[in-house]
């Protein structure tokens, strides 16, 4: 296989910051360090511009490179596809997406646009709506800096695949925590059952099991103890209680390292006005 002739930027963007890693060309790529960048959302802007404007005064010194973005949670709204066996084309996948969205949030749909996993008709897929406006921001961004955007992939997708061979059960209880966002899925033999993404009002873990709770009662099922596995860089000292009736199995780096770019806890500077990794 012939080496990569142009840099890789990955990226991910909340409207609070920006984590981003380059990795050069050539036969032995080497990858920088990261850079995080924190962001203020501003009042009467959409709340990803700051970031956006952030990472457009880092592209510029990258022309040429590839880039992909991993989106935060806080930009998705996500709904389960279930399984439709006589849906097989990517027309009436398409159209079936377009329902389901609209079905739960009607004229709101028509300022998105959809991104739909693989299908399989007999496990489904799972749909994530993007603002269009953020999209052609994208688009742009990257004709602007000379920049190849190569994909971009919401966070709750992004995790799932990363260690979706790792998590070997029959169900799937996946949680995926950030600053001042939860976004909960349950796969039942590779089937995309529920997504619950809303933001944090209170107590992290409190709401964490509130959700999964509320979650397998519209499931059906529940053993008396049941796994969840956590992504949660920002809060590494999470756990559940015993009483809880779940255990907490944390996606580390001890299990699968996890993508350069992703997010991590961040120390603020003050006497600096800096945002530290």
């Amino acid at each position: 296989m012939l080496p990569s002739w142009s840099d890789r930027i990955e990226v991910f963007l909340a409207s609070d910051r920006i984590d981003l890693v380059r990795t050069g060309r050539g036969f032995k790529p080497v990858q920088d360090a990261r850079i995080t960048e924190c962001c203020t959302p501003g009042s009467g802007v959409p709340a990803w511009q700051p970031a956006l404007q952030k990472l457009e005064q880092q592209l510029l010194h990258h022309a040429g490179s590839s880039l992909e973005i991993t989106l935060s949670n806080q930009f998705i709204r996500y709904v389960t596809l279930p399984q439709q066996e006589e849906i097989t084309t990517p027309e009436e996948v398409k159209a079936y997406a377009t329902f389901r969205i609209r079905e739960i949030y009607a004229d709101r749909a028509d300022s998105w646009v959809l991104s739909v996993s693989e299908w399989n008709p007999r496990t489904g897929a799972i749909c994530a709506a993007i603002p269009s406006m953020l999209m052609t921001k994208l688009e742009e961004l990257a004709l602007h800096t000379r920049c190849k955007l190569r994909s971009v992939e919401p966070y709750l997708a992004s995790v799932y695949d990363h260690w979706h061979s790792i998590l070997s059960q029959e169900r799937i209880y996946l949680a995926v925590i950030e600053s001042g966002r939860i976004c909960v899925g349950i796969i039942d033999h590779g089937a995309w059952l529920s997504v619950r993404n809303q933001r944090i009002a209170g107590s992290i873990m409190d709401e964490l099991v509130a959700i999964l709770d509320q979650e397998v009662v519209l499931a059906g099922r529940k053993d008396a103890k049941e796994s969840v596995h956590v992504f949660a860089p920002g809060y590494p000292n999470l756990s559940l209680s015993q009483e809880s009736g779940w255990r907490l199995l944390s996606l580390s780096n001890e299990l699968l390292p996890a993508p350069a770019h992703y997010p991590v806890a961040i120390v603020q500077d003050t006497e600096n006005h800096q945002c530290l990794a």
